[in-house]
Order: structure tokens, then C-alpha cells, then sequence
């Protein structure tokens, strides 16, 4: 199995389930969705302060 560890919204994981695959979803309290919101924010920073 593939680990994506990202964050989802709306009805990814029901799509893909839909499609017949499988996904495994881990719903965060309020403080871990913040620290991994930090996380992807400090990583596009860097995307974008290379250019």
C-alpha cells in the first residue's frame, strides 16, 4: 500500500472508495490538524522561495 500522508477535504476518501480502492483515513483533533497545516505551509514556502 502507497502512504500519502496528506491532508483531504470534501469527499476524496468516498471517491476513491467509490472507485473501488481502498484508502485509510485518520480524522485529527483541532491541535494535530494545525501542526500538520504549519508542516504544508512551511513546505510551499520553500517551493516558492527557490524561484
Amino acid at each position: 500500500m502507497i502512504i500519502y500522508n496528506k491532508l483531504v477535504r470534501d469527499r476524496i476518501p468516498e471517491i476513491i472508495q467509490e472507485s473501488g480502492e481502498e484508502c485509510l483515513v485518520e480524522v485529527l483533533t483541532e491541535h494535530d490538524y494545525l501542526k500538520e497545516l504549519q508542516k504544508r505551509r512551511g513546505r510551499v514556502k520553500g517551493v516558492f522561495s527557490s524561484f
